[in-house]
């Protein structure tokens, strides 16, 4: 859950928006409580509890509440529609129950999400309006630049574009602070991290025969687990293809890590297609992208994958051989020496080396990103003070429909302080033409002497 505030007046129609806090909701996503009755409701109350608490109660009646879904809830809805929508009521009854403004729990569209994950990183960079000084908000003229994201069960990319996109499901017009956007923003549904990992076992699986043991490539030497061919693997829209025809989901399978990174990566490429474009030119799975340009901004899971991959191998990610070259590390190192390492637990290092390759794989075969483009990218959790991701945009958007109050209102600083600087520059405008005053007449009283 995020607090955000604004000032009183708006710039062309968009709120200037900054995060005043967050709250991070225990539990999984609300998808995770389908079939739970009150499971979904009872996981926001404790954030909720914050937020009023942390919003000044004269403003409670006036601040607007909404609750964005994404690719979790979007799966849901693939499998069980009923289900998603009873869970998207039960959010919104106990999102009434509070002393704000309701206004809508909604499922955002992937496009949706890419684009808003765009809005927040060009918002917190500065690149669409800046304070200036005496209380005005500037253009600063600056380019924008690309969001990539990756969820749990999703991965997006949105950038400006002045290619023709073929495809007009991936364009996406925004209106910011007076400008029209136009974005190219596409989102891969069953391509975030939990899904790919699930995929990627249940294809491991798929071909090496049900069998009580299955060999991870992927997964570091000495590590060993068990999962449940049901829960586990196969209970998800994303491994339906993989799914056998007769199999037992309450099966136990033991899980062997190998430690191979060109297994690794062999394995995880076979979960993309690059073939049967029907565009000029494809990212992957027959979807249309034009050439990524400018800088891009990597966030979510792209950045603790990142922050990963620099900690136990201490490589700089400046083109794609220094990348394979710190993959081909990590992939090499048994589980005790990652945890070492890192000081974290296996719970974490245990997918480092599947992950780090399919960010690989996505982002040089899949997006196209090269030698050139590739070091463009930052990764980053946070920016100008914000959590990064399509939160800050989604509320950005919202805002533009909450009605300004007066301008009068508008000024970066109180009227107090304006008030002291303006007495303050009036002073030492007098002060300044009072010396020069004196340097003339001294000057005059010189002249007559001679």
């Amino acid at each position: 859950m995020y607090i955000y505030k604004w000032l009183a007046d708006k710039q062309n129609d968009t709120g200037i928006v900054t995060q005043h806090s967050e709250c991070h909701a225990k539990g999984g996503g609300i998808s995770s409580y389908a079939g739970v009755r009150g499971g979904a409701a009872g996981s926001l109350k404790d954030c909720l509890k914050q937020a009023v608490k942390d919003i000044p109660k004269s403003r409670h009646h006036q601040t607007p509440l909404y609750l964005g879904a994404t690719a979790g809830m979007r799966l849901l809805g693939k499998v069980n529609a009923t289900e998603s929508k009873r869970v998207l009521k039960e959010v919104e009854k106990e999102m009434r129950s509070c002393p704000f403004k309701f206004k809508e729990a909604a499922i955002l569209s992937g496009q949706e999400e890419g684009a808003y994950g765009w809005v927040t990183v060009n918002y917190l960079l500065e690149n669409f309006a800046k304070y200036g000084f005496v209380g005005r908000w500037l253009n600063p003229g600056r380019q924008t630049i690309g969001a990539l994201d990756l969820g749990g069960a999703s991965t997006q990319i949105a950038f400006e574009t002045s290619e023709v996109v073929e495809d007009k499901d991936n364009v996406m017009e925004l209106k910011l602070y007076g400008k029209t956007y136009r974005l190219y923003t596409q989102s891969f549904l069953c391509y975030g991290q939990d899904q790919f990992l699930r995929k990627l076992l249940a294809h491991l699986i798929t071909t090496q025969g049900v069998k009580t043991q299955v060999s991870h490539p992927c997964y570091p030497q000495q590590y060993n687990t068990s999962v449940k061919l049901g829960h586990d693997v196969f209970d998800s829209p994303c491994t339906q293809s993989y799914k056998p025809a007769s199999f037992d989901p309450q099966k136990s399978v033991r899980v062997v890590g190998t430690g191979d990174y060109r297994s690794c990566l062999d394995s995880v490429t076979k979960l993309f297609s690059f073939e049967n474009c029907s565009y000029s030119k494809c990212s992957f799975n027959g979807v249309f992208q034009p050439n990524v340009t400018g800088n891009f901004m990597a966030f979510s899971a792209f950045f603790f994958t990142h922050k990963y991959i620099n900690s136990l191998t201490n490589i700089p990610i400046t083109s794609p051989s220094r990348l394979k070259e710190a993959i081909q590390l990590i992939c090499n190192m048994t589980i005790s020496e990652m945890t070492a390492k890192t000081k974290q637990s296996e719970k974490y290092m245990k997918n480092v080396c599947a992950v780090s390759n399919f960010v690989q794989v996505l982002l040089l075969q899949g997006y196209g990103f090269n030698n050139h483009s590739l070091p463009s990218i930052s990764f980053e959790k946070q920016a100008g003070g914000a959590s990064v991701g399509w939160a800050l945009g989604y509320m950005l958007s919202l805002s533009s429909m909450i009605p300004g109050e007066r301008l009068g209102l508008m000024k970066a600083l109180p009227l107090g302080p304006w008030a002291g600087i303006l007495f303050l520059f009036i002073t030492l405008l007098f002060i300044a033409l009072g010396y020069l005053l004196m340097i003339y007449r001294s000057t005059k009283s010189k002249e007559g002497i001679v």
